[in-house]
């Protein structure tokens, strides 16, 4: 049975999966400090498989986790893990308020990809979402001004592969629930990185598993907290919380690192929230979607 409408439990999950996110930002930049990113990669999928495996024995064991579908994921997690690898090493690059103002261009290219590839039609209200999050962008990263950088390149790459990640999960969430899609991008992207993890390997120093397990954790935990928001609550209500990880991220940042944000990026990330907005009008996506992107 579904739970009960309630925006004090849509908001309370929300802010849990706001606050994972944060933690993932700062842990990702702590542990890449010491270690290249493939091995944060690996270790976050393998410690996360391990933190997921009690919710599936207690979900049928692994029998419940077989899936008729597993090229695609294999293929979405091939292109995730790329998207994840550029947006740990964008986080050595550039602010964290800019990162996550570029990141959120991934409905953009979501809308984009799904016409093209699920054969969605581009109404008014999606093409003045992809015209406002494209200006965004360019507002932010100013090439004509010389401030064009490679993390800002590094993470626009990001969130395009989190765009076409987002469109092959929308095709699972047909037939695979959360829990098995989640369980098959730990097994299928620790393999994918084994080999890479492997070629620079270091032990990491005992100060910094505290945040290898915190980057593992949250990396479930954002996403899972996002979808039980969802389930108490429309995407129309939750999804402009989420937009709170901007001005979060710029404050962290600042806090943390004495990152500083200037008015161009502060009015590119106001663009590219107002094009979210419009999709977010004309669309709701399901909990299974939310969590797995």
């Amino acid at each position: 049975m579904a739970p009960q409408p309630s925006i004090a439990k849509a908001a309370f999950w929300m802010a849990l999966s706001i606050a994972s996110f944060l933690a993932m930002s700062v842990a990702g930049r702590e542990t890449t400090r010491i270690l290249n990113v493939f091995q944060v990669l690996e270790l976050r999928s393998v410690i996360g498989w391990f933190i997921l495996l009690p919710a599936v024995l207690a979900t049928g064991g692994f029998a419940s986790m077989r899936s008729s579908r597993l090229p695609l994921h294999i293929a979405r997690n091939a292109v995730h893990y790329v998207g994840q690898g550029a947006w740990l090493y964008a986080l050595t690059l550039i602010p964290l308020g800019v990162l996550v103002s570029i990141e959120f261009t991934t409905p953009i290219w979501t809308a984009l990809l799904a016409v093209a590839f699920l054969g969605e039609k581009l109404d008014k209200a999606r093409i003045a979402s992809v015209v406002l999050g494209l200006i965004g962008v360019v507002i932010i990263v100013r090439p004509s001004a010389g401030s064009l950088s490679t993390g800002h390149l590094v993470v626009l790459g990001a969130a395009v592969c989190f765009g076409m990640s987002v469109v092959m999960v929308k095709s699972l969430t047909r037939t695979d629930r959360v829990l098995r899609i989640i369980f098959w991008m730990l097994v299928v992207q620790s393999a994918i990185g084994l080999v890479p993890a492997l070629y620079e390997w270091q032990n990491p120093p005992l100060y910094l598993w505290p945040w290898i397990v915190v980057i593992a954790f949250s990396g479930m935990s954002s996403h899972l907290c996002l979808a039980r928001a969802l389930t108490y609550a429309d995407a129309t209500l939750v999804s402009p919380m989420d937009f709170l990880r901007v001005p979060l991220s710029a404050l962290l940042g600042w806090a943390v690192y004495s990152e500083q944000i200037d008015a161009f990026t502060a009015l590119g990330a106001v663009l590219v929230l107002s094009g979210n907005l419009l999709n977010i009008q004309r669309r709701q996506p399901g909990p299974a979607e939310a969590a797995a992107s």
